[in-house]
């Protein structure tokens, strides 16, 4: 046994301790599994605490549960961010899961008959390896950013939490999806606001408990079963879906226009350190929010274990070409919903029933 490796060989190692991971712990805990969780977060749920003080799930609390654990709100009722991570530390806690904090895993190779894992000097391995990261890991933001005026105060909607941290003055909100949406009318209360950017749809109902209680089971219903890699109609939207930002959910255009946020084209440069919109205007601003998205990061993973750097081919998160490699919690991963509270735990049971635990090596959960 490496002296470097506390757990000995693994069964599992999932990398990544926010919501898929420890959907799939849950599994993995009740086969008797020898598994850790790595993550890189100093709390379970930190993914969440770590984003801007006024979100809300869009989800009502009935569907934001995971496998074994309702969410503890009224059914109908939409949780703060803040609850959803207290959620999800107390569920890590409620079945003992195995998450080692503060591992932000530098590198993951195949070798010989395993995978090895480094972090901070430390190594782990196992047979089996579950990436669990999720889809928001690299915030996403354009070059010409850096040319940007140094008077203008630039934060990606990963870092904004609130309109205190930006400067008097307008701010322009670069992205037009729901976390742009979001911010455009929070920022829109106490300074002049712009959103720049096209949606590419609307839910066409308002959002609050009629409609959890109504139209949400429906959506839910569309994201799970017909949205997804097995149909003909998901594997055909699926490429466009991943490629673009989901429906606006809770705050539309027109509640953007109510309270006097102004809607412009897109952005698409820097003209004298100020941003220039596709139809030639330039805007004097003194902030700007990109609300730009994130970009997968793997960086970290031996490239031969990739497809030119991205996700390999993989079938519900298995990957094809690299035994005992797993992926889970990336959008439509299978389904629309694969990386969202309500879609996640069918995918984790899938997995935790495909990963081998080869019986003559044992059981037992690795004590972190």
């Amino acid at each position: 046994m490496n002296n470097n490796n506390p757990a000995g060989m693994l069964d599992t190692i999932i990398i990544g301790g926010g919501q898929a991971g420890l959907a799939l712990g849950y599994f993995m805990k009740g086969q008797k599994r020898k598994f850790l969780i790595l993550d890189a977060s100093q709390r379970s749920g930190d993914s969440w605490r770590q984003r801007w003080d006024s979100l809300r799930v869009f989800t009502p609390a009935k569907y934001d549960g995971l496998p074994g654990a309702p969410f503890p709100a009224d059914r109908l009722s939409f949780p703060t961010k803040d609850e959803v991570a207290d959620y999800l530390e107390g569920y890590a806690a409620e079945f003992d899961l195995p998450v080692i904090h503060g591992i932000r895993v530098e590198r993951l190779w195949r070798e010989g008959d395993h995978y090895a894992a480094t972090a901070g000097g430390r190594r782990w391995e196992a047979r089996n390896v579950v990436v669990a990261t999720g889809s928001t890991q690299t915030p996403e933001v354009p070059g010409f950013a850096a040319e940007l005026d140094s008077s203008i105060k630039q934060v990606h909607s990963s870092q904004y939490r609130n309109p205190q941290q930006l400067r008097e003055g307008p701010v322009l909100v670069v992205g037009l999806g729901n976390s742009g949406a979001e911010i455009g009318l929070e920022v829109s209360r106490t300074r002049p606001a712009l959103v720049a950017g096209k949606p590419t749809g609307e839910i066409p109902v308002k959002h609050g408990k009629a409609a959890a209680r109504y139209a949400f089971p429906v959506v839910r219903f569309l994201g799970l079963h017909v949205l997804t890699l097995g149909s003909p109609i998901g594997r055909k939207v699926a490429p466009a879906m991943k490629a673009h930002a989901e429906p606006l959910i809770r705050t539309k255009t027109r509640d953007l226009a109510a309270a006097g946020v102004h809607v412009v084209p897109r952005v698409t440069g820097v003209a004298d350190g100020m941003p220039v919109l596709a139809d030639g205007t330039r805007l004097e601003v003194a902030n700007v929010v990109w609300c730009t998205g994130f970009r997968e990061d793997f960086s970290w993973i031996d490239p031969a274990l990739l497809d030119g750097g991205a996700m390999p081919r993989q079938w519900r998160g298995v990957a094809l070409d690299s035994p005992g490699l797993f992926f889970l919690g990336q959008r439509f991963l299978y389904a629309e919903v694969s990386d969202t509270l309500p879609g996640l735990g069918r995918d984790a049971r899938y997995l935790a029933a495909r990963i081998p635990a080869p019986a003559a090596h044992g059981s037992g959960v690795a004590a972190a």
